[in-house]
């Protein structure tokens, strides 16, 4: 190892595979940031369900091993790339997306996918912000294109409900190979269901499209563009400020406690908010 190289803590994943495979090493090299990019000091990281079906090996995105997960920091400037103007070291930060990797002591980020974080939020919530918020505000305003008066049911359970005669306009569903077929009945006419989250596959009457004209359309955050993205965050950090923007920190574990957090955020068995890991 060459002299002068900085080691941090982080998760590392050799082998796609169940939590178990998410292995902690403190002999990792801490990356230096080039031209547009920064070095975050990680004080949290927020854990979203995606990163656990990453980790299995089961999703699209199969990263090359090993590597280390998740998207979403928040933390303070270390150290920036020679064409990075827009931050400075010591400015508190969180991220939408890493280049190696959100479970660690230090993360590096291109800077157009970190934003500052205002002093009203602290870095759990920081956490808290990335994947939901910026998926939310995609589903609801860029996809779903929802208007004031609308009616909108957030879906990531199944359980009885009650929506009365005209149905439900915009259903947000996160569990969607459990709810679907239910949802197109609880629609109104013209009403739409943005798919954010699934876990498998699930069986559907097309016919219940038919009759009330509804559609299904699912969306994944990382579609958008840099211009979208940059749109998003003006709007969230606007609420941010504004104070309607105020995350739920539910679960917290440290770092060497992610193979319990992989298992407790699939299995649901945790209190609201969002879970993130503190370091």
């Amino acid at each position: 190892m060459a002299t002068g190289q900085k080691l941090m803590r982080a998760i590392r994943v050799f082998e796609f595979g169940g939590p178990e495979v998410l292995k902690l090493q403190s002999d990792v090299v801490v990356p230096v940031p080039k031209e547009h990019q920064v070095l975050i000091k990680v004080h949290a990281c927020g854990v979203n369900p995606v990163e656990t079906y990453i980790r299995s090996g089961t999703h699209l995105i199969k990263p090359t091993l090993p590597y280390t997960p998740g998207t979403d920091v928040a933390g303070v400037i270390e150290a920036t790339g020679d064409e990075v103007s827009a931050f400075k070291k010591g400015d508190r930060v969180f991220s939408t997306r890493t280049i190696s990797g959100a479970y660690a002591e230090y993360a590096l980020a291109a800077d157009h996918t970190v934003y500052p974080l205002p002093g009203n939020l602290d870095f759990k919530q920081g956490a808290a912000i990335g994947i939901p918020y910026f998926t939310a505000f995609r589903a609801l305003l860029h996809s779903a294109r929802v208007k004031a008066g609308q009616s909108v049911l957030v879906h990531g359970a199944s359980g009885g409900k009650s929506v009365g005669e005209k149905g439900i306009d915009v259903i947000i569903e996160m569990l969607a190979n459990v709810n679907l077929s239910n949802d197109l009945n609880l629609l109104s006419f013209g009403g739409k269901v943005i798919v954010v989250g699934s876990r498998g596959p699930i069986e559907i009457n097309p016919r219940a499209t038919m009759m009330k004209e509804s559609s299904i359309t699912g969306i994944t955050l990382f579609a958008s563009t840099k211009e979208e993205f940059q749109q998003f965050a003006a709007a969230l950090q606007a609420g941010m400020e504004i104070g309607w923007l105020k995350p739920v920190v539910g679960s917290q574990y440290p770092l060497e406690k992610v193979a319990q957090a992989h298992e407790d955020i699939i299995r649901g068995s945790r209190p609201p908010g969002k879970m993130v890991l503190l370091l």
